[in-house]
Parts: structure tokens; C-alpha cells; sequence
């Protein structure tokens, strides 16, 4: 049994953060997921295409490693919008779901994949008590954000049977996407949205 002191603990913990949430912050992680969701169903087919070019020179596991920046913006960008604590998990979550249903290639699995990517893009914020959405926690997402989904992938894809060196090159392929797409893309997204002010209260 917990304590009682640490159950209620967790309970005001949780309370506190979703108190934090307004009408407006439900809608634009909704709209994030979608239309993240969309992108995530587009890059399907060209993540099939780059596969069938780089099978015949054996380096297949490079097509997912090259595009896993645009399959993890949605949380990145989402946190750096509503800068909420739990935006980023929603908004690749709803992504992922958006995906599945409009008839991704990897069916219900993709919303596994939703929830890796949504942890990975909330542990970097998180380092930083969810207080710097800038260039720090911007950078820290990116890292966590591949640390994380690469660690997956590794069990889903049994890359551990992979030499050293091809799993040292497929994770800073990786990174160097997440870093463009999810990091220096988001913010760039989230900059230019603040710049219309149509996220001012």
C-alpha cells in the first residue's frame, strides 16, 4: 500500500497540471494532432519509395532513419506552442491515431510508435521543469526524443544484431533528422505562429 500522503500527492500533482488547461489549449494540440497526423500518412508512401531505392544497396534500415524527424514533430512542436506539460504526448498520440486510421502501413502498431515519440519529445522539456521552450529544451527533446524512439526501434527492428558501427551511423542519421525536423523546423513553426499572435490569450 502507498502512503496516503504520497497517493494524495499524486493526485493534487495531476490536478494541478490539468487546472493548467484551457478550451483553447485542447483545441490547438487537437488541430497539431491532425495535421501532424496527415504529415505522418504522407511520409508512408515516401517512406516505401526511399526503401525500395536503398534495399538493393543493403541499406534499408536508413529509410526510417532518415525520415523519423517528420514521424516525430508533432510533440516537439505541439510543446512548444502550448508550452503545457502532456501537449507533446497528446499531439503524437493524436497523430498517430490520425495516421492509423486514415490507412497507414503499420496499423494499429503506429499508435505504439505515437506514444514512444510523444514520451521521447516530453522528457527533454521535462528536464527542464517544462520553464525553457526555447533553443535548450528544444535541443534536449531532439536528444531525448531519438535516445528514446531509437532504443525501440533497436528492440522492434533487432537492430542489435547490426555491427557497431551501422548502429552508430542509423543513430546519428537519426538524430540529424530529428534535430531539422522535429527541432529546428518546430521551432521555426511555433516562432512564425507566434508572430501572427493568433496564439495571444
Amino acid at each position: 500500500m502507498w502512503p496516503r500522503a504520497f497517493y494524495f500527492g499524486k493526485i493534487n500533482f495531476w490536478r494541478n497540471i490539468m487546472n493548467k488547461w484551457h478550451l483553447k489549449d485542447i483545441i490547438l494540440v487537437t488541430l497539431i494532432g491532425i495535421v501532424c497526423g496527415l504529415i505522418f500518412w504522407i511520409m508512408d508512401p515516401i517512406y516505401t519509395a526511399v526503401t525500395a531505392v536503398l534495399t538493393p544497396m543493403g541499406l534499408a534500415p536508413f529509410s526510417g532513419a532518415i525520415l523519423i524527424g517528420f514521424w516525430t514533430i508533432g510533440g516537439p512542436l505541439a510543446l512548444m506552442v502550448i508550452k503545457k506539460p502532456g501537449s507533446g504526448l497528446l499531439a503524437e498520440f493524436l497523430g498517430a491515431a490520425v495516421e492509423m486510421l486514415l490507412g497507414g502501413i503499420w496499423g494499429a502498431a503506429t499508435l505504439i510508435s505515437g506514444l514512444v515519440q510523444g514520451i521521447g519529445s516530453e522528457l527533454g522539456f521535462a528536464f527542464t521543469g517544462y520553464k525553457n521552450y526555447g533553443k535548450l529544451g528544444m535541443f534536449l527533446s531532439t536528444l531525448t526524443t531519438t535516445i528514446v524512439t531509437f532504443g525501440y526501434q533497436l528492440i522492434k527492428h533487432d537492430y542489435a544484431g547490426f555491427s557497431f558501427e551501422l548502429i552508430a551511423a542509423l543513430f546519428i542519421v537519426s538524430y540529424i533528422s530529428v534535430f531539422l525536423f522535429s527541432g529546428v523546423l518546430s521551432m521555426a513553426i511555433a516562432k512564425m505562429l507566434n508572430r501572427t499572435h493568433l496564439l495571444e490569450k
